[in-house]
């Protein structure tokens, strides 16, 4: 019997609580995709990156708190929400060690942004202040419903796996993409213009999306399929 790919999922945070946590979602998706999905520790140890990723066959970046602005080069507005640096620092450290590897990894919501962060590009860091549109990007519960759809474009790896062209998406954020890193290329855009998705040419599987998978892979074939793709790669 094939073994099953172990893909790591960095853990989301709840500072007041001093703990460690993930939303069911991201594990169940991962499963029903076909593969083992395995929480990370909260390490800004660089000497345990390369144990862990010895370990594991591909890399999921969650959800969660906003990119810290020195990133990008900038302060942080009165309306950018709370930065975690520890968790800034070791996916810093996994982003860097996963590229090296040539490691099949997914970027999800936050991950999308902290991809193009550190690779170069910037951020808008409150879309209603700074990208205005009538495209609701925070949506309100359920959360595995389409708010709004995204036109996918042809000629990426994101339209290999779909076979179409547009795809509905749930919205729960308030960053974006402003302007694209380098190495960076767009899979999916949204109504108002916001890039929904990227991916890295020449890697094995690096893609990352805006919208959330994890809430919505039970109702939407196109949310399942990313994990799919992720356990394939």
């Amino acid at each position: 019997m094939k073994k099953k790919p172990w893909i790591g999922l960095v853990p989301l945070i709840d500072p007041e609580r001093e703990s460690l946590w993930m939303l069911p979602g991201y594990m169940e998706g991962v499963l029903a995709a076909g593969g083992i999905p395995v929480m990370l520790p909260l390490t800004e140890e660089n000497t345990n990156i390369p144990e862990l990723l010895d370990r594991l066959d591909a890399l999921i970046f969650t959800g969660g708190h906003d990119v810290s602005p020195s990133f990008y080069g900038e302060t942080p507005v009165p309306e950018c929400g709370r930065s975690i640096p520890e968790r800034d620092t070791m996916e810093r450290l996994l982003l860097d060690a996963a590229l090296e590897r040539d490691m099949p990894v997914l970027g999800i919501c936050r991950g999308l942004q902290f991809f193009n962060a550190v690779l170069g590009g910037t951020l808008y860091q409150d879309l209603p202040t700074q990208h205005p549109s009538g495209v609701e990007h925070e949506m309100k519960p359920p959360f595995d419903r389409s708010e709004h759809e995204v036109e996918v474009l042809e000629n990426t790896p994101l339209y290999d796996i779909l076979g179409k062209k547009t795809l509905g998406v749930n919205s729960r954020h308030h960053q974006a993409i402003k302007e694209l890193a380098p190495s960076l290329k767009p899979m999916a855009l949204s109504p108002d213009g916001l890039i929904e998705a990227v991916w890295m040419p020449g890697k094995r599987f690096f893609l990352a999306v805006q919208w959330h998978p994890e809430h919505s892979f039970q109702k939407n074939e196109g949310s399942l399929s990313l994990f799919q793709a992720l356990v394939k790669a």
